[in-house]
């Protein structure tokens, strides 16, 4: 499909063999207009994504293009990819992300694009989001500060965007560059401290994201190595002596709880 001549934004969707979990993030796609494009990056699932694949099990036509990798590149290629695909090709104002498996309210895009569009100095907005694991009924709530000055001085002890609630501005990509590469399971979290350290960011203290807690998932398996990662990305990204210091002594701490108590500790406090 060739989009239009310009559009309000681009969802990037990267999918490792989920085709299933692809679909339920696709059905819960929604915008009041055909303006926006959803772009999706096979990362050489053992099944290759089809448009007329996805379509017929959608039952309805959406605003598709897929990009196929002929093998797995990972996920910070693959986003990679798809970015330089936006901004080649798509004429997108904004880059929204999502998962497969993830859910999005109906209203989230719509109060995106809305929001960046008030507000130009802003040019990354996430939302807060529900954290679910449906197999053994445990979710959690994943609340994040508001404002600009808040949200980066929270970034030095977590990840205030979860990356599946995100948009970003196309444009600011000819400053941040792309996800850097040398933070292998902490890409979206330097990717966020790019931007946030170049533009204004906002989060909407409401859930317009359900994500999947996937335990297969990159995250969850390599939760060390992603400790260390983020230790990286905060010695790169964060100019204060004294957050980055204390940021330290926290990754310690979580880095010897086991990832049982770190959930649950998570849901207390959400």
């Amino acid at each position: 499909m060739t989009p239009p001549e310009e559009i309000d934004f681009c969802l990037l969707i990267p999918c490792y063999n989920n085709f299933n979990g692809l679909i339920v993030s696709l059905k819960s796609v929604v915008y009041p207009t055909d303006n926006f494009l959803i772009l999706i990056i096979d990362d050489g699932s053992k099944e290759t994504l089809t448009e007329e694949r996805i379509n017929k099990e959608m039952g309805i036509k959406k605003p598709i293009v897929i990009l196929q990798n002929e093998k797995n590149l990972g996920i910070t290629a693959t986003l990679n990819k798809g970015l330089s695909w936006i901004e080649e090709n798509a004429h997108a104002r904004y880059i929204a992300r999502l998962d497969c498996g993830d859910i999005c309210i109906e209203e989230r895009f719509t109060m995106q694009v809305q929001y960046m569009d008030a507000n130009p100095d802003t040019g990354l907005a996430g939302s807060w989001c529900k954290i679910v694991d449906e197999e053994i009924l445990f979710s959690y709530s994943y609340k994040s500060p508001k404002q600009h000055e808040e949200i980066k001085r929270a970034m030095y002890f977590r990840n205030v965007f979860m990356h599946a609630t995100v948009m970003f501005r196309t444009s600011l990509l000819k400053r941040a560059g792309y996800y850097p590469a040398g933070f292998e399971y902490a890409e979206d979290y330097a990717f966020f401290w790019k931007l946030i350290n170049i533009s204004q960011a906002f989060v909407f203290d409401k859930f317009l994201v359900i994500c999947e807690l996937n335990k297969s998932g990159i995250s969850y398996k390599n939760k060390s190595k992603q400790l260390v990662a983020r230790g990286k990305v905060i010695k790169v990204f964060g100019p204060n002596l004294v957050l980055r210091i204390i940021a330290y002594i926290r990754l310690a701490i979580l880095f010897i709880l086991p990832e049982g108590v770190t959930l649950r500790i998570k849901k207390w406090k959400g």
